[in-house]
């Protein structure tokens, strides 16, 4: 199945919003329902494809031309990611980055020629899993283009039980991943929010962080081995768990969002199975008093395998729990919402939880039991479809996510809250501004922002000095621009800045080596020359 091609994920699981939260976006936003609706996909105009002779080139890469699509569906489906700006504009009929063709290769070798044809007739390559990118990963700085979709090749290649590795292919979706290792025992335990979408391939190059983080690590933690179809060749890097021969190049492809080339297979290494999965609920009077909790846990342990904190504002909403957003009534002393989650064999589980509670305890918590942990895991890859009905109601709705060490995350919170509030308070559409701790280290942790507001007279255009006051609130607080989002063309500029002059050339002398000719994502993650 493919997403919905105007929102996010199956349309069977959308569900429009409660009369209570209806109302209280009316009420405190002053949210007005939509004039028009989506202009239906059959009426959005694309421009011409690449020519036949381009389009012949690239069947001949892939096998067939069954392999090459240019009808305007298909091309439409594969426009842009799934940002509020980007929903907006594809809404509004408005498909002008749609790539000129979809190219579906079936391995390795039909990538090289792919990228190969490409350098010939002046095309770039963009590669496509989930299609899940928020922060324009899939519009280059290139009109004539095509998209790599990679659905073609999502199997999983190899797997060492006595080593715990796997070797999977880039297009396979995360739960089908979790599916083929199930067979053998094993879990990868990634479990971003993109999880029912998203690919191996993309979470190597945009450096995904899955909600099980606190446990099982990040992605790029997972990855052991890639390898890389570039304009120049294969790039294969990784032949041992850790080495000192040299630089690691994995960690110059991963993060690298297909600036480099095209991640054609990833080995990871994996876990067994857990025996038994608890989520429980805690509450904090404080934000303050819930960061320090976190950070006693994820310093001194034992770490649970999920770790989160939503704030006062996030709390009361309900959003700590997607699922049931205006379900039930929450109380104005509702404080802050902790949600902690344990995996592993019962023994193991059940003697960090003992721990985990009196640490949790002692520093102020109150333990809800197990119905706030179970909501939220029920509900956990939900909000996404609630950001649609928001959008369907008339409301504006978007996130943006950090990360810091630990004594800056109470200027980082404030400094963000603060240039978003301020900035669409002045376009008059004062906003809602929500956030939770998503992910937590030894040394600091992740912070999430969900902003909501009306849409204004002009969704985009409300929304872009408010990105770039919230982007300049970052990097003065001393954050980094993503934490797991990417760069991809919204953040380009702030990490220019961040990464500074020297590393972006250093960067871009990578580039020059393995893409000469500005084939692969050209102007993603990387400005152009």
């Amino acid at each position: 199945m493919d997403m919905l091609w105007s929102g996010w994920g199956d349309p069977a699981e959308a569900a429009p919003l409660p009369d209570a939260v209806t109302g209280l976006l009316r009420d405190l936003l002053g949210v007005k329902p939509r004039e028009t609706g989506t202009r239906p996909l059959a009426e959005i105009a694309v421009a011409d494809p690449p020519p036949d002779a381009a389009l012949r080139a690239l069947a001949r890469a892939v096998g067939g031309e069954e392999h090459v699509r240019t009808d305007a569906e298909s091309r439409i489906r594969h426009t842009r990611g799934k940002s509020t700006p980007d929903l907006l504009k594809i809404r509004e009929g408005d498909a002008t980055d749609a790539p000129g063709a979809v190219v579906l290769p079936g391995g390795h070798d039909e990538v090289l020629a792919v990228l190969r044809v490409c350098a010939e007739h002046g095309l770039a390559a963009v590669p496509f899993g989930g299609g899940t990118s928020v922060v324009g990963g899939l519009a280059p700085e290139r009109s004539a283009f095509v998209a790599l979709d990679l659905r073609r090749m999502n199997g999983l290649t190899d797997i060492d039980p006595v080593s715990r590795t796997a070797t999977l292919q880039p297009g396979l979706r995360a739960p089908d991943a979790e599916a083929l290792l199930a067979e053998h025992g094993f879990t990868l335990g990634h479990f971003p929010q993109s999880y029912e979408w998203a690919t191996i391939g993309g979470f190597a190059a945009a450096r995904s962080s899955g909600q099980a983080s606190a446990g099982y690590g990040r992605f790029d933690e997972m990855v052991l081995g890639l390898t890389v179809a570039t304009p120049e060749g294969t790039l294969d890097v990784g032949r041992a768990p850790r080495s000192a021969a040299g630089p690691d190049l994995r960690q110059l492809i991963l993060g690298s969002e297909g600036a480099f080339g095209v991640i054609t297979a990833v080995t990871v290494r994996v876990r067994p199975l857990p025996r038994t999965r608890v989520y429980e609920g805690w509450r904090f009077a404080s934000f303050e008093e819930g960061t320090a909790a976190l950070r006693r846990l994820a310093q001194d342990g034992p770490r649970p395998t999920v770790l989160r904190l939503s704030d006062e504002t996030e709390t009361f909403v309900g959003l700590a729990q997607p699922d049931a957003i205006g379900a039930a009534e929450v109380p104005a002393d509702a404080g802050c919402t902790a949600i902690a989650g344990y995996e592993g064999t019962e023994a193991d589980t059940a003697c960090r939880r003992e721990q985990a509670a009196a640490v949790l305890r002692a520093a102020g918590g109150t333990y809800l039991g197990a119905e706030p942990g179970e909501r939220w895991a029920h509900g956990r890859y939900s909000a996404p479809y609630l950001r649609d009905a928001l959008l369907d109601a008339g409301a504006f709705a978007e996130t943006l996510e950090t990360a810091t060490f630990w004594s800056r995350v109470p200027a980082l919170y404030a400094a963000v809250r603060g240039a978003l509030t301020k900035t669409l308070t002045a376009a008059g559409t004062p906003p809602l501004v929500m956030c939770h701790i998503s992910h937590v280290y030894e040394n600091g942790a992740s912070l999430y922002f969900t902003v909501v507001s009306a849409q204004g007279e002009d969704a985009v255009a409300h929304w872009a000095p408010a990105k770039r006051a919230a982007n300049e609130a970052v990097l003065r607080a001393g954050g980094t621009i993503s934490h797991h989002h990417g760069v991809g063309t919204d953040h380009r500029a702030a990490y220019v800045r961040e990464a500074g002059p020297l590393g972006i050339e250093a960067l871009r002398a990578v580039k020059r080596r393995l893409d000469p000719d500005g084939v692969c994502s050209p102007g993603i993650l990387l400005p152009s020359d």
